[in-house]
């Protein structure tokens, strides 16, 4: 029988973090991710703390993030299909049918149909959606303000401009054949 010897039994992480320090990895903010970065990159790292911190501030409403994009586009446009609020809120089909049985079954929104397509579904709030809605819009006010509270009223639209013009400018890259 062959007896490994401790050197061949120890694993390789193990002798890694006997080596030199580990890497330190940056914090928001700091080398790519700060104004090194990318801005795509930027952009995504913003998104994320973002939903995080709208996650954590709906979760005793009972309200996910995409629930709330979703509940804030039907208010907006009502009678939209299902595959329409897949589109404005940027969530696969499947995870929209799955949002959408959850706030039906709460009451939040409902099913109506179409006047002329009966195989599409429309929906729309219900009070009860509207209440929840208005609720959560609260909080994402003070979390928008938060965003913005560094900024004028000059500079914030020159950002929110630039925000829609990129959807816009690369919406129609994706149209082209």
């Amino acid at each position: 029988m062959l007896r490994k010897t401790p050197d061949i039994t120890r694993s390789k992480s193990r002798r890694k973090a006997a080596g030199p320090a580990a890497v330190r990895v940056p914090a928001p903010g700091e080398g790519k991710r700060g104004e090194e970065g990318y801005l795509g990159y930027l952009l995504r790292q913003a998104h994320a703390a973002v939903r995080l911190t709208m996650e954590r501030t709906l979760a005793d409403l009972g309200v996910t993030s995409p629930q709330f994009a979703v509940l804030t586009m039907l208010k907006a446009y009502p009678g939209l299909s299902g595959a329409d609020v897949a589109r404005l809120t940027f969530l696969t089909p499947q995870t929209v049918g799955v949002i959408i049985r959850n706030l039906e079954r709460d009451g939040a929104i409902e099913m109506t149909p179409h006047p002329v397509h009966g195989r599409i579904q429309q929906w729309t709030l219900t009070p009860r959606g509207t209440t929840l809605l208005r609720a959560c819009r609260e909080r994402v006010i003070a979390l928008e303000k938060r965003l913005a509270d560094s900024l004028d009223a000059r500079a914030e639209a020159s950002i929110r401009r630039w925000l829609a013009g990129i959807a816009a400018d690369l919406q129609e890259d994706q149209a082209r054949p």
